[in-house]
């Protein structure tokens, strides 16, 4: 009973020099060399194209922050006069817009000239019988006020 592990003990592999760990091969695998030997360069090429781009980018500091620092006061008033007037080109163009839409609709509006008659006499039927219902309404109301009026005496 001892060669037996218990149920709660867990039983650890460790690894074989000789054999490998659990049955592999020693070594890495001919597809994890070739990886690393196609992605060295790209990695490598990669970092020197950063460290490049980094070094560029402080002389480029270097040389425009003392032109930024001199010329401000002209580059700040400037720069919000450009930024009004593209902001006044696009209002420009968007209320120009809204007009001739607005205008396309009017004379579309006014090609259909039978559509208006009939509108006004949809709209004068509707509101005479608006003015019928609120008659019928405050006779209604009428009567129920003076019922309530002979109930009090």
């Amino acid at each position: 009973m001892a060669d037996r592990p218990q149920p709660h003990q867990v039983q650890v592999h460790r690894y074989d020099p000789t054999t490998g760990y659990k049955g592999q091969q020693k070594g890495p695998s001919a597809s994890k060399v070739l990886a690393v030997l196609t992605f060295l360069p790209v990695g490598g090429g990669l970092l020197s194209l950063s460290g490049i781009t980094l070094t560029n980018t402080l002389i480029g500091m270097a040389i425009a922050t003392p032109l930024f620092i001199l010329f401000g006061p002209i580059i700040l008033p400037a720069a919000v006069v450009i930024g009004l007037a593209m902001m006044a080109f696009m209002v420009a163009g968007a209320l120009g817009l809204s007009g001739l839409t607005s205008q396309s609709w009017a004379l579309k509006y006014f090609r259909e000239g039978t559509a208006m008659p009939e509108s006004l006499d949809q709209a004068k039927k509707r509101m005479q019988d608006m003015a019928g219902y609120v008659g019928m309404k405050t006779k209604e109301v009428g009567q129920d006020i003076q019922r309530k009026a002979q109930e009090g005496k």
